[in-house]
């Protein structure tokens, strides 16, 4: 594809760090990177030109909470695939993410570095890829995916799979130095139960305290933070207390919890979609019976968390989490966030707020002139009918992906 340099003209641009549109705007991209943007009439460029008659032109969006390799949401079945399998799946997976907008995405559980490089050297087209690679999990907890009466767990390394079963300070450390290893940016801890597992509580605590401060002390010691899957206020207030950054769901939060966030400025990604597409197509996609039974806990009590954080003034963060064939429902979180949040602060919470969390502030989830011209044109205004991101079959028209576009027309 070419990398000429490429200039927007007659644009809707869209800056969701200052909550404004601009009617009239143009834009240029140079190697890679937003070179400059105004209003009124374009600076003469030797540049393709992409008129938008009016379109709408905004950051690419981030999501938090991805597992590229989730072929299916029995997450245990993804160790029986062959690792060429499974890279095969996640290279169309990244696909299909960056065909909807999403120029960059988070993976907790999964991805790795081999998919990260193979991106990077352009052996197939998707968006960045941060990774922390397996999640860590005590026996029993959330990332032990063996049913009932299987007794023995594999943890080759070199196996595919979501998260790594550890038991004490020792072993969450050295698992924790693993990830790090590889070049993970962030490292994942299970806090509570959760829905995929077979053998724990929703309500159940996991990982104790000289496990998680192990955990904690190695991410930070690498200038790279803690994210940690929880639902339950105890769960929650724990993490937070012992140094966790970022918590993913957060269903069951309360009042306290959201205190805790605001003293240690931590991150909230909740995941509601993906609550909506297990309770309608879990069971064909895969579902185990007894995760089946536990997702009605959560479903219920999610817009009322999400409704609390926002009010709180909680740094929140774009996140699906959505597994195997329900991925394509991606971008219908928008329209569950509308129900209970503004549209610009949905928007921030998958550009501006997600690329702080990624420390890639100023970077990525911006026009500002310097960051990557990661770019989607998308009919109508995000920042007032924010449910316009949750169609792009229907409204999204372009894609950018680091000044070159991906999907769609130039000129």
């Amino acid at each position: 594809m070419s990398t000429r340099p490429v200039l927007f003209t007659d644009a809707n641009l869209i800056d969701p760090e200052a909550g404004t549109a601009r009617p009239g705007s143009w834009l240029l991209v140079r190697d890679g990177l937003i070179a400059d943007h105004g209003t009124g009439t374009a600076p003469g460029a030797d540049a393709d030109v992409i008129d938008l008659a009016g379109a709408s032109l905004l950051p690419g969006l981030v999501d938090a909470h991805v597992h590229v390799t989730a072929l299916s949401a029995d997450l245990g079945s993804v160790s029986d695939r062959a690792p060429s399998y499974v890279a095969a799946y996640a290279a169309r997976a990244l696909s299909d993410m960056l065909r909807r907008g999403f120029t960059t995405v988070r993976d907790v559980g999964g991805g790795d570095h081999g998919l990260a490089d193979a991106m990077a050297d352009g052996l197939f087209v998707g968006p960045r890829l941060i990774f922390g690679g397996k999640a860590l999990s005590q026996t029993g907890g959330h990332g032990d995916f063996r049913p009932r009466g299987r007794h023995v767990h594999d943890d080759h390394a070199c196996c595919p799979g979501a998260a790594i079963v550890c038991d004490g300070p020792v072993a969450f450390r050295k698992a924790a130095r693993e990830q790090l290893r590889t070049g993970a940016h962030h490292v994942k801890i299970m806090l509570s139960g959760g829905v995929a597992s077979p053998t724990d509580r929703i309500d159940s605590v996991q990982s104790a305290d000289d496990e998680i401060r192990a955990v904690v002390e190695e991410a930070e010691a690498a200038n790279r933070y803690v994210t940690g899957h929880a639902y339950t206020a105890r769960a929650v207030n724990r993490g937070l207390r012992l140094g966790v950054r970022c918590i993913e769901h957060g269903n069951l939060i309360d009042e306290s919890s959201l205190d805790l966030f605001r003293e240690h400025d931590a991150y909230l990604v909740p995941t509601l979609v993906t609550y909506q597409e297990l309770a309608r197509q879990g069971a064909r996609n895969g579902l185990p019976r007894e995760s089946q039974d536990k997702v009605d806990t959560v479903l219920t009590r999610g817009l009322d968390a999400l409704r609390m954080a926002h009010e709180a003034g909680v740094n929140l963060v774009f996140g699906t989490d959505l597994l195997g064939g329900m991925q394509a429902h991606q971008n219908e979180e928008f329209a569950i966030r509308a129900q209970v949040q503004p549209a610009p602060a949905v928007l921030r919470s998958a550009t501006v707020t997600a690329a702080r969390l990624l420390g890639l502030e100023g970077r990525i989830g911006t026009v500002r002139p310097g960051a990557h011209a990661d770019l989607i044109v998308v009919d109508g205004d995000p920042l007032q009918d924010v449910t316009v991101l949750a169609c792009p079959e229907e409204n999204l028209r372009l894609v950018m992906a680091q000044g070159i576009v991906r999907h769609g027309q130039v000129g």
